[in-house]
């Protein structure tokens, strides 16, 4: 977190001056302190988001592979005369321990042409499929796999 307080600093400036960055190196310090001080954050848990930063950058990445497939997926149901589009409502069950993942999961889901996170009510969530075809897996996805091993 320090880090990226520095890192701030430096970009809002706009330039790097031997000043800038002395003057940046208190300031993020003092910022830290006060984060850790007041608002129940430390030198433990910047460690744990550290270590769950590469999964989390693969996570985007898979998302962002996931999307493009569907946008195609969505794209061939929509362009296709031959067959019919059948929607359908779909729910499954997780076992997300943490709201944070509950709330990637949904916003994964939204995010994905095709489909629309309706509701999420304690580990149960309702998903709207433009197609039954893109309900399949749902629950046991590779969003809902990286977000298990995010947690644990």
């Amino acid at each position: 977190m320090y880090i990226i307080f520095f890192l701030l600093w430096i970009i809002f400036n706009g330039r790097i001056t031997a000043e800038i960055v002395i003057f940046g190196l208190v300031i993020a310090a003092a910022v830290y302190w006060f984060v850790c001080r007041f608002m129940d954050f430390g030198p433990e848990k910047d460690l744990a988001y550290a270590k769950k930063l590469g999964l989390l950058i693969q996570y985007f990445g898979v998302l962002a592979k996931e999307i493009a497939l569907a946008n195609f997926a969505t794209l061939r149901l929509v362009c296709s005369s031959s067959r019919e589009i059948e929607p359908v409502l779909v729910q499954f069950d997780t076992d997300f321990k943490s709201d944070t993942s509950k709330f990637l999961m949904a916003n994964s889901i939204t995010l994905t042409p095709g489909t629309i996170t309706v509701s999420v009510e304690d580990n149960r969530f309702t998903v709207h499929c433009l197609d039954k075809s893109f309900a399949e897996g749902i629950e046991s996805s590779v969003f809902v796999k990286l977000l298990r091993k995010m947690e644990g």
